[in-house]
């Protein structure tokens, strides 16, 4: 794809190209303006030697398309600054007839963009911008801009070309995005040396997991990156999966189906099917191969299980491509410490959020007395071999309950460091 940024004078297309350029080099390449180019370089005045640059521009512009084209071959998008209708137009406003006859002639052969894109305001803002950046070399009286534009104006109508606008009289970073949206640009961030791809994140209920994920996401992005190993996070919880279950059972029920998964227990619901449980890590599975985790993001895959083995089975049904880049934290907390937890983050109102759901005494005892963590993992740090595949793991006792910024720092910086260091010793 080949655009062109046109628009007036000191409206910001130099310094947004610029952005463009420095943050997406693998995708753009950036053209500056061919006229403003040639003019530099052979010191030549674009209003009182208008013969001379001209000259230059039409001597300059074969290795310019080839250039283009060059770009366009590797795959890249090419966006340059301004195109030879702006210039033509300014030919016309300032009555330069040498390069508009020049530019009749040649105007079908020139290789144009596939979209032309126009940094819009009025030209009253032009001429503040001007005067602030103190150029004279580029000042443009406003007389000559209101011809400029209305010849710009035709020459696009002529041509039927579908003109884009972005409006340049707002906040810097709002015209960069409209530029960024309309170019179709992604921001991929590099790999962090350090960087934990998946961290699974497990523990008895009201362990304390969905905590220490809000106090990992409010961390500065560099903080948590250089001292967490951890990058920008993405969840992969599986009880919302679960509440959803619990929800198609009411309506099965009410239309007179019956209860599939899970039965009442006074507000809340228990499981009464347990291969419900492995459901839920496979569909969490399917999720991760359709969305893994991309460079430099860490993905926190987030349940809780119980009973004999509880967590060799969820995890022997995990891609095994989590398993190999994933690494395990699990909260170690005693069954009446979760249960008290539970009670106390219960909320009414709010059953189905994540800080706010409870689960039943009796679904707790059932489930989540007794789990096979300390017979899987001995206590504290190590490698858990799971369907031929070494994971690290840390152990954290999570008691008593984390409750400031400095809680959560002093008890799982140096969980995550470990978890870190074993990581490169698979």
């Amino acid at each position: 794809m080949y655009l062109a940024l046109e628009g007036l004078p000191a409206l910001g297309k130099s310094e947004l190209l610029s952005v463009v350029r420095l943050y997406y080099p693998q995708q753009v390449v950036v053209f500056p303006e061919l006229v403003k180019e040639v003019a530099e370089r052979g010191r030549i005045d674009l209003f009182r030697e208008r013969a001379r640059l001209n000259e230059a521009v039409w001597a300059e512009l074969p290795r310019w398309e080839k250039a283009i084209r060059d770009s366009l071959a590797s795959g890249k998008t090419v966006i340059a600054e301004s195109h030879l209708g702006v210039h033509a137009a300014y030919a016309s406003a300032l009555g330069d007839r040498a390069f508009l006859n020049a530019f009749a002639r040649q105007e079908k052969n020139l290789l144009w963009p596939d979209r032309f894109l126009r940094l819009s305001a009025p030209i009253s803002l032009s001429l503040q911008r001007q005067e602030a950046r103190g150029d004279p070399r580029y000042a443009v009286p406003g007389e000559v801009l209101e011809k400029m534009l209305a010849r710009l104006d035709l020459w696009h109508a002529e041509r039927g070309h579908a003109l884009e606008f972005l409006d340049a009289d707002r906040a810097p970073a709002a015209v960069i995005a409209d530029l960024t949206t309309k170019v179709g640009l992604a921001y991929h961030p590099q790999a962090r040396a350090g960087i934990l791809p998946y961290l699974l994140l497990l523990g008895r209920p009201a362990a304390g997991k969905s905590e220490l994920i809000q106090f990992l996401t409010q961390l500065p992005p560099e903080e948590r990156a250089e001292v967490y190993h951890l990058g920008p996070l993405r969840v992969a919880d599986d009880f919302p999966l679960l509440w959803q279950k619990f929800v198609e059972d009411d309506l099965w029920e009410r239309v007179g189906r019956g209860r599939l998964h899970s039965r009442r227990a006074g507000e809340n619901y228990a499981v009464s099917d347990d291969r419900l449980w492995p459901f839920l890590i496979l569909s969490l599975g399917e999720e991760l191969l359709h969305h893994p985790a991309r460079a430099g993001e860490t993905v926190i895959v987030e349940f809780a299980r119980g009973g004999p083995t509880a967590y060799r089975d969820a995890l022997a049904h995990l891609p095994v491509e989590v398993l190999r880049r994933g690494a395990i934290l699990y909260l170690d907390v005693p069954f009446e410490e979760s249960w008290r937890r539970n009670l106390a983050r219960y909320d009414r109102a709010r059953r189905d959020g994540i800080l706010t759901h409870s689960v039943p005494r009796e679904e707790l005892e059932r489930t989540y007395a007794h789990d096979d963590w300390a017979s899987l993992a001995p206590p504290g740090a190590g490698h858990v071999e799971v369907r031929g595949v070494r994971i690290p793991y840390v152990t954290v006792p999570n008691v008593p309950e984390p409750i400031t910024r400095d809680d959560f720092a002093h008890r799982f910086r140096p969980a995550l460091d470990r978890l870190w260091d074993l990581s490169w010793a698979r």
